[in-house]
């Protein structure tokens, strides 16, 4: 919440601005913002530029005519009694309902209980859906429940189709309330549901319609118009779950497609349901890793074999380290990693390979073994005639490494062009620490942080001067 940015809100209020140019409907946050700031400013000199005359009270509870801009400072006034008689006015103003909605979860009684009156007399299903982000937003506070439960029970006894632009509402919180309510309420069926898990990028949303889906299943009705979204998913919750299914829905023998699949999740699914068909997801792996230079190798069934297989499966995936497919060679170095059959001598020249996640999965073996690297060939790779990813392996894997080389490489790059690569360097040279390797009062590391002084400043650098054992 940025409170200053209220504060600013109020201000601009205050000498006449329009609600609507200073404040976006749409954003909660900013509702948040405006009723603290104009609490943390000073409202008296706020009031003066608003109105004449001292007696705001006054003002508030009476007669005179006040505008919508008056009236929304009013309501977040720090006296509870000029907000609660701000409320009695505010019915007339509909672009003061979201400030209504704040004042729901008031610390005062008497303010919260005629802000909830106006509420519940004045929402409806329609003006709902367009207050759902603050509702619930307003609803993660200390006695903001009863927003939350007004609008449940709004769009409860709304038509069915009110809902619909809720499911497909850009903020994640409103989508996920949305279909919690669709799932108690069933208001969707099963293959609604399973479609919604299909299209849906959040994953809650995916775990949520799948498992409601599948519960609503019963018997034979309809397995395939539930299981085929599912099973086609983008997203590994939803076809985990579909995959799961296939035992009950009487389709096992379809899990053993789904053993390559690229997500760790499904595999898992899958390999739970072969088993129980008598199968041995070990031996299919290693059947369909046995070729290093099978063109149709999927790179999700090598990482599968390293995750349900044994050390000596190894065997299996050393010669993959030369497959054409780029996937295929990353997955194969992740799958030695995962065997704990790591081989610095046998990986090392993986670290020029022209993909980018190939040698991002080397650099991963490789770090907890740094200090037996070759320091010198390592600085080599860190010339600009290098590719990025190298350049980043390199520089990584000489942190790691630490002592003189370390910091060499990391001050080194700290003007580089690629200011991503530049950036962790310097987090690299702010971490270094000097190495049981590095003799104090090194003129090296004197004159290598030094360099980096316009970088860290002095209150970085000489803590680390001092470290270093630096004379003078």
């Amino acid at each position: 919440m940025d409170i200053g940015g209220g504060e600013a809100a109020a201000v601009r209020l205050a000498r006449g601005n329009l609600l609507r140019d200073v404040v976006d409907g749409d954003d909660p946050d900013a509702w948040i913002a405006l009723d603290a700031g104009v609490r943390q400013g000073s409202w008296g000199a706020l009031w003066e530029l608003t109105v004449d005359g001292p007696d705001v009270a006054e003002l508030v509870r009476g007669g005179r005519p006040l505008t919508e801009e008056q009236l929304a400072l009013a309501l977040c006034h720090r006296d509870g009694r000029i907000r609660g008689a701000a409320l009695a006015r505010a019915a007339g103003f509909p672009e003061l309902l979201p400030l209504v909605v704040v004042r729901c979860s008031d610390w005062v009684p008497q303010v919260r209980e005629e802000a909830r009156r106006l509420l519940a007399e004045t929402l409806d299903a329609r003006t709902v859906a367009g207050l759902m982000p603050l509702i619930l937003r307003v609803g993660r506070r200390d006695r903001g429940d009863f927003v939350t439960g007004l609008a449940r029970a709004l769009l409860r006894a709304a038509p069915d189709e009110a809902l619909a632009p809720l499911y497909a509402h850009p903020r994640r919180t409103v989508q996920r309330f949305a279909y919690r309510l669709a799932v108690e309420e069933g208001l969707l069926s099963a293959v609604e549901l399973a479609r919604a898990a299909a299209r849906d990028a959040d994953t809650v949303v995916q775990s949520l319609c799948a498992d409601a889906a599948l519960a609503a299943m019963t018997g034979d009705d309809a397995w395939d118009d539930v299981l085929e979204p599912l099973l086609g998913a983008r997203g590994p919750r939803a076809r985990s779950a579909g995959v799961t299914a296939l035992r009950r829905a009487g389709r096992a023998e379809r899990a053993a497609g789904f053993l390559p699949d690229r997500s760790g999740m499904v595999r898992a699914c899958a390999r739970y349901v072969v088993r129980q068909l008598g199968g041995d997801p070990r031996a299919w792996y290693r059947e369909r890793c046995a070729d290093p230079a099978d063109p149709s190798l999927p790179p999700g069934a090598v990482l599968g074999l390293a995750e349900c297989g044994e050390r000596a499966d190894a065997v299996t995936l050393w010669p993959l380290l030369g497959h054409p497919a780029a996937g295929v060679r990353a997955r194969a170095v992740a799958g030695l990693r995962v065997l704990d059959t790591v081989d610095v001598a046998r990986l090392w020249p993986l670290l020029d390979d022209p993909s980018p996640s190939v040698v991002r999965e080397v650099t991963a073996a490789l770090l907890p073994s740094a200090e037996r690297l070759p320091a010198d060939r390592l600085l080599a790779r860190l010339g600009a005639g290098r590719p990025p990813a190298v350049r980043t392996a390199a520089l990584r894997l000489l942190d790691a490494y630490g002592g003189v080389p370390g910091l060499r490489a990391a001050v080194a790059l700290l003007d580089d062009p690629d200011v991503r690569l530049a950036e962790r360097a310097e987090r690299s040279v702010r971490g270094w620490r000097p190495t049981v390797t590095v003799p104090g009062g090194d003129p090296e590391v004197t004159a290598l942080l030094t360099r980096a002084a316009d970088h860290l400043g002095e209150a970085a650098l000489r803590p680390l001067l001092w470290e270093a054992g630096a004379r003078g």
